[in-house]
């Protein structure tokens, strides 16, 4: 975008659950497993309908209801952008998509510090799950590699103004 604006987010969605609901899974804890299960998403417990939502920088702005009959359906949300933003597609707690970038002008995305620190936290346990079935040779290069992004974090970290 030149200024900021209203973007208008399009998708082909669908979703497959049972006419009947698990309430075993649909009254489980967020932090329970299965912890991200389309069953947690259905609207209501008589209702085969999901909430697909339009998430910008982390929080939710736009939504609607699509029937969970495993039909693609056509859907279209809007949003209000005011800076350089990450925006993505999600049914909560079951399904997220990549994001994708709206740029406003020449400013950069940096969402927020707390996006910030959630990627170089996730960078930290990476690392520490995978460094020891790193091949010793390609070991130096792989932890250059880990600097590398918690050095683009940290600089991000301190570029982000919002919370």
């Amino acid at each position: 975008l030149s200024k900021p604006g209203k973007v208008r987010v399009t998708a082909r969605a669908a979703a497959m659950l049972p006419e009947k609901s698990d309430p075993q899974l649909m009254q489980r804890a967020l932090d329970s497993k299965p912890f991200w299960h389309l069953e947690k998403a259905r609207v209501s417990p008589d209702s085969r309908k999901v909430k697909v939502e339009l998430i910008r920088n982390g929080y939710p702005v736009a939504s609607t209801e699509i029937a969970a009959d495993g039909t693609l359906r056509e859907i279209a949300l809007e949003a209000e952008v005011s800076g350089s933003s990450w925006l993505a597609l999600r049914i909560f707690p079951s399904s997220h998509t990549n994001p994708i970038f709206v740029l406003v002008g020449d400013e950069l995305v940096r969402a927020s510090r707390r996006s910030a620190e959630w990627c170089l936290k996730s960078v930290d346990q990476c690392w520490s799950q995978k460094k020891n079935f790193i091949a010793e040779k390609e070991k130096e290069d792989a932890e250059k590699a880990y600097d590398h992004a918690r050095a683009a974090y940290r600089r991000i970290l301190r570029e982000s103004i919002a919370e």
